[in-house]
């Protein structure tokens, strides 16, 4: 018996039939065609790589490859100028950058570099640039001392602002500068500066201002003369007193102690001397009536 040909059916079987189906979907042949071939390269790379031997490599052909370029002369800093700065600061200033020339721009970290000069106690602002040819630039802004101050046997000198410059041994080494006293005076440092400004005549004999209590301030005069000044207004105060003094010249009386803290009521207290006389003039002289 002859076998029977059967016709074979056209129709797709139904896993052949999903297989076209999932395959007409874009990111299913994207995934197929790039990606699968992607995360095979991506294994590999990593299978290479996590031989030690290949890392050691690889970690010194970049090693080589950046040292050949960063000796190159053209990125060599060979010089460093600085402007705006005295001959001290300029030093300091060398001496905080720490640099070892020359250098190549590619180990230069200039907003480090910066950062160190800016710490520095003299200096208000510093600008550091790399400029052509090889050189370094800093112009820096120095703080320029305005007053000193003494905290305990610790004497500093200070901008306008109360800003740290510098330290000093004796106060002789800057008398051209005015001295303020006591905790808290640096914060105060503007209004001080004001306060001997408004002293006027008595300049050439005020001592200095002594804070008190973190609020106010004494005016110190040589003849051991205070002036206490008030917490607010302090420099209105120190100018009715001034104005007083140049109507009548109380200071130049036996006078240690003038309290204007009251602007109501301004207090003197006398020295001794005239304390004595005041007391024998106004006892009576015996077999006097009184």
């Amino acid at each position: 018996m002859l076998p029977v040909n059967v016709p074979r059916d056209p129709a797709p079987s139904r896993l052949r039939y999903r297989l076209q189906r999932l395959w007409l979907t874009p990111h299913v042949r994207w995934i197929v065609r790039r990606g699968l071939p992607g995360i095979v390269l991506v294994l590999i790379a990593f299978a290479v790589i996590g031989q030690d031997s290949v890392r050691d490599w690889a970690a010194n052909t970049v090693a080589e490859l950046r040292s050949q370029i960063a000796e190159r002369p053209e990125l060599m800093i060979e010089t460093v100028t600085i402007t705006g700065a005295s001959d001290d600061l300029e030093a300091a200033v060398v001496e905080a950058m720490e640099l070892d020339l020359p250098v190549s721009t590619l180990d230069l970290d200039v907003q480090a570099v910066q950062a160190q000069v800016r710490a520095l106690d003299a200096v208000r602002f510093a600008d550091v640039r790399v400029l052509a040819g090889g050189t370094l630039a800093l112009h820096v802004e120095e703080r320029v001392p305005a007053i000193v101050w003494r905290q305990g046997k610790t004497l500093a000198l200070l901008d306008a602002t109360g800003a740290l410059v510098d330290r000093v041994e004796a106060r002789m080494d800057r008398a051209d500068l005015p001295l303020i006293v006591g905790s808290g005076a640096e914060r105060a440092v503007p209004e001080a500066l004001e306060l001997l400004a408004q002293a006027g005549a008595l300049k050439s004999r005020t001592r200095g201002l002594v804070r008190i209590g973190e609020r106010r301030w004494d005016l110190v005069l040589d003849r051991e003369q205070v002036i206490k000044l008030p917490e607010e207004g302090a420099v209105a105060a120190l100018s009715r007193a001034m104005a007083l003094n140049a109507a009548d010249d109380i200071l130049e009386r036996d006078v240690v102690l003038w309290d204007m803290r009251d602007a109501r009521r301004p207090i003197l207290r006398l020295g001794d001397h005239a304390r004595s006389e005041l007391i024998r003039l106004r006892t009576p002289i015996s077999g006097e009536k009184t």
